[in-house]
């Protein structure tokens, strides 16, 4: 993506809540050489946070609800989560949580589009979100999955003000014209249980080589590589858990 730092409307970090954190963190480490830390307060719940070198790129965590997915949440950064979250509210979403403080290091809140796509919204205090992006290892771009696609362009346009470029094919999200993700209509090829959500998209050195490694390490390649027309080197994974994510070639940005 054109963004190589958080920006206000723009994605800033990603988390995985998952039903097995140590394999989670096994699996990841074979895949993206992440090393991770928890966070050793009772009060923060296990949460896990995964660097490359000294920059924190991902967050991986417990799940804290019976009703949570497991499932990759992008956060996008906020100047005011309180007021952004009545945004999302006025433009027909759903806040399912917060906006609640988290320590010193910002407030937070997720929330639903009208379709039932869950985000997060990041307000940031000491912790700004992550330290690396479009590197391998760390996030690259981000992609809704959407039944309405029409309904979801002006939703986030709203709420974020982003910018959107559209082809034929596929639309595309800025800020001022910076792109950092996109839009891909579901079809029939989407089982009907598979509820609209947000794919994160990691940098990856080799793609083949990043499916073949994630088959070893217990993950499920659920789209095979292949080079988009125009655009990136690309797979869709699983890890062992559960998790769906996808991953693409670095330099291929679009």
């Amino acid at each position: 993506m054109k963004l190589d730092r958080p920006v206000t409307g723009g994605p800033c970090w990603t988390e995985l809540g998952t039903s097995d954190l140590a394999a989670a963190e096994r699996f990841y480490a074979a895949l993206f050489g992440w090393r991770s830390e928890t966070d050793p307060r009772q009060e923060a719940g296990g949460y896990t946070v995964a660097h490359l070198g000294d920059a924190a790129v991902a967050a991986l965590t417990p799940l804290y609800q019976e009703s949570q997915p497991v499932a990759w949440n992008v956060s996008f950064a906020v100047a005011n989560a309180d007021a952004t979250a009545a945004l999302v509210t006025a433009a027909g979403g759903t806040v399912l949580l917060g906006p609640m403080d988290v320590f010193d290091m910002g407030r937070f809140a997720v929330a639903l589009d009208p379709a039932g796509a869950a985000f997060q919204l990041w307000q940031a205090r000491a912790f700004p979100g992550a330290g690396l992006f479009n590197a391998p290892g760390s996030l690259g771009w981000v992609e809704l999955l959407t039944r309405a696609p029409e309904r979801a362009e002006s939703f986030y346009t709203t709420v974020f003000g982003w910018s959107v470029s559209a082809s034929a094919h596929y639309t595309q999200w800025g800020i001022d014209g910076a792109e950092f993700g996109g839009m891909m209509p579901m079809d029939d090829k989407f089982p009907p249980e598979v509820p609209p959500h947000w794919l994160p998209y990691f940098a990856v050195a080799d793609v083949d080589a990043s499916a073949a490694t994630a088959t070893e390490a217990g993950g499920t390649v659920l789209m095979e590589p292949t080079s988009v027309p125009d655009g990136p080197r690309i797979a869709v994974l699983r890890d062992p858990p559960g998790a769906v994510f996808g991953v693409y070639r670095a330099g291929d940005e679009h």
